[in-house]
């Protein structure tokens, strides 16, 4: 990953200015483009450390921000009060997802093959990718890890225009057993392509290096590199040719 850097990427959204960060190879040629849409913590240290660890692999990763240029929680009550507006208001974290889409597809730092993209995230990050699908975005992929999966539209699968991988933790005790069959029917009535991938003995956040709450977030490295598997193999079987 010597070749991996990050650049800021400033915009506005309805008069507020937003920092994602691009991620890539200096000097490659065009690449897959990936939204990345990170844990409730926003923009971070470990979040732009997952970017790198993708965008290595051949990706030209846009790390969204969706608070806000300058709005970085430091702890989890900072988190929540940024992530609810949110959570709450759907139609405005699609605003923000798609900006972050547009972004990735629009700038002309790093070189992204328009034709192939997909979108990733974690915890809060994983139903923001899942909800960009919804809307119809084309994308290829949409991929959660440890998210949830509720949704305040649940026709939305019928727009998912690509294939969906949700990573789940058998014992996260953060998204409610009802949300699964929801997600389940909801994907079967669209006739979506999609998996779920249920890793027993894990809890939220596993692939959180520094979740460290027993019986409520917990890290599995075994568990992680399985998951960040599965999303690889789904992103080379959608990017193929």
């Amino acid at each position: 990953m010597s070749n991996v850097t990050v650049q800021s990427v400033v915009y506005q959204i309805d008069g507020k200015s937003f920092e994602s960060r691009l991620v890539f190879s200096e000097g490659a040629e065009a690449a897959p483009g990936l939204v990345m849409a990170p844990n409730w913590m926003g923009i971070s240290e470990d979040a732009e450390d997952i970017a790198r660890e993708v965008a290595g692999k051949g990706f030209v990763v846009l790390l969204a921000d969706l608070y806000g240029q300058g709005v970085r929680p430091k702890n989890g009550d900072e988190a929540a009060a940024a992530m609810m507006p949110l959570k709450n208001d759907r139609a405005l974290l699609n605003t923000r997802m798609q900006a972050a889409l547009d972004q990735l597809t629009g700038q002309n730092i790093a070189a992204v093959d328009s034709t192939r993209l997909a979108t990733f995230g974690f915890c809060f990050g994983g139903c923001c990718s899942l909800e960009l699908a919804r809307t119809g975005a084309p994308l290829k992929a949409a991929i959660s890890f440890h998210g949830t999966l509720d949704t305040t539209h649940p026709d939305g699968g019928k727009h998912i225009q690509g294939k969906v991988l949700v990573l789940h933790g058998a014992s996260d005790p953060l998204v409610p057993k009802e949300q699964l069959p929801a997600f389940e029917a909801e994907m079967n009535a669209a006739s979506v392509d999609w998996q779920l991938l249920s890793y027993g003995g894990a809890f939220h956040s596993f692939t959180d290096k520094h979740a460290n709450n027993p019986g409520v977030q917990m890290y599995n490295p075994t568990v992680s590199n399985r998951a960040f598997t599965a999303m690889h193999n789904l992103l080379d079987e959608v990017f193929a040719g």
